[in-house]
């Protein structure tokens, strides 16, 4: 992990130990929250909004580098300033402070920030009372993706840093899964199209290994494509024989049938190690892994199973009744807030964009939660644009 650095020569306030666990609780909740999202916009927004509603930073913003390297993209922004467009909603990888957090991948944290000489607008930091500043770059699998900054009107903490290194940490890993998805693949690329149905996405990963498709073909979520695709990459790492993706009557699966043979690579443990990191995907699609050696212990059984219900095919017959009757139940308005919430708007922008009070936005929101069964504004906004609502 890269090593802090504080510009400030003014002593740090202590942050006590029974603070930062409480800190780290609540990261734990916030981490929850977007567990298993694919979408950049929205994972970016529900972090950024954290920090200035449990956290208590004035103002907070989240870059992603761009697929050229050569910059960072303004992806979300909460607080003092909600807009993604201005003078940061592109920076130079290497330039300001944003981009030196990226291109050094070196926390940062400063009280004294109308002191430095960084600052570009000093005049901007005094009027809002802006003292502290924490930046922490986003890393996954070595790679700097992007980087989170906030900006408190009271000192931070240097433990600070350690709470937003838990949050990046896991950030890193949802935004990482969730642009690989989203972004578009060169002609040589394993899956170069989203039109493609997912046993051609499959067939095309598993080469040469031969494919069976069991049952009618139909659309299915992202989360459930992304999690069906991990599992088939790394069964690419290991002598895998024989799949077979079946679409039954409640549930869509993933057979396969690995040769252990006795060696290191492709023992139990070794299938396990691979499939390990997906397991926080595969348990938000309500999804089971199941892996059966052979009693004589040289072949192993895979079975991923994902059921339908919420998560299943978009248009498939099961449960589509009762979800066309729920997103009945979302009244138009309730549609339009949740549309803009998803955008990145705070209530105080749809009130004024929809020309209503910001306690009738907190009510359709609260109505809208209750109708979705979820558990805060941002899963009823996940669950409404999985769905096609929104």
């Amino acid at each position: 992990m890269p090593s802090p650095i504080e510009a400030s020569t003014t002593p740090l306030p202590e942050l006590n130990a029974t603070q930062l666990l409480f800190d780290l609780q609540r990261v734990s909740t916030v981490v929850q929250t977007f567990s298993g999202s694919l979408d950049t916009s929205a994972i970016a927004s529900i972090i950024t909004d954290a920090l200035v509603q449990e956290f208590g930073c004035a103002f907070a913003r989240l870059w992603l580098v761009e697929p050229d390297r050569m910059g960072l993209k303004l992806m979300a922004s909460s607080g003092l300033h909600t807009r993604l467009d201005g003078d940061f909603a592109r920076v130079p990888m290497g330039a300001y402070k944003v981009g030196k957090i990226a291109q050094n991948r070196v926390p940062f944290l400063s009280n004294q920030l109308t002191q430095e000489s960084w600052v570009k607008d000093r005049d901007w930091a005094i009027a809002n009372r802006l003292q502290g500043f924490a930046g922490y770059p986003l890393i996954s699998k070595d790679r700097v993706i992007g980087v989170l900054v906030s900006f408190s009107h009271h000192a931070m903490a240097a433990e600070f840093l350690e709470v937003l290194q838990v949050l990046c940490m896991a950030a890193a890993v949802g935004l990482d899964a969730a642009t690989q998805l989203q972004a578009p693949r060169a002609p040589s690329a394993p899956y170069p199209t989203l039109n493609w149905a997912l046993s051609e996405w499959l067939a095309t990963i598993l080469a040469p290994v031969q494919l069976t498709l069991v049952g009618t073909e139909q659309p299915v979520t992202a989360s459930a494509t992304h999690v069906v695709l991990r599992v088939a990459e790394r069964l690419t790492q290991v002598q895998s024989h024989h799949c077979q993706l079946s679409y039954g009557p409640n549930a869509l699966s993933l057979d396969a049938i690995v040769a252990t043979s006795g060696t290191s690579d492709n023992s139990l443990a070794a299938v396990m190690r691979y499939l390990n990191p997906l397991q926080q995907f595969i348990d938000t699609c309500r999804g089971t892994l199941q892996l059966t050696p052979d009693r004589q212990g040289t072949l192993l059984r895979l079975r991923l199973s994902i059921p339908y219900g919420d998560v299943g095919p978009a248009n498939g017959a099961a449960g589509a009744d009762a979800r066309s009757s729920l997103a009945q139940k979302l009244s138009d308005r309730e549609q339009e807030i949740l549309s803009l919430l998803g955008q990145g708007y705070r209530d105080r922008d749809i009130a004024e964009t929809l020309h209503i009070s910001q306690s009738t936005v907190k009510f359709h929101i609260n109505n809208s939660i209750t109708k979705l069964k979820a558990k805060n504004r941002y899963q009823a906004v996940y669950e409404a644009a999985i769905h096609g609502w929104i």
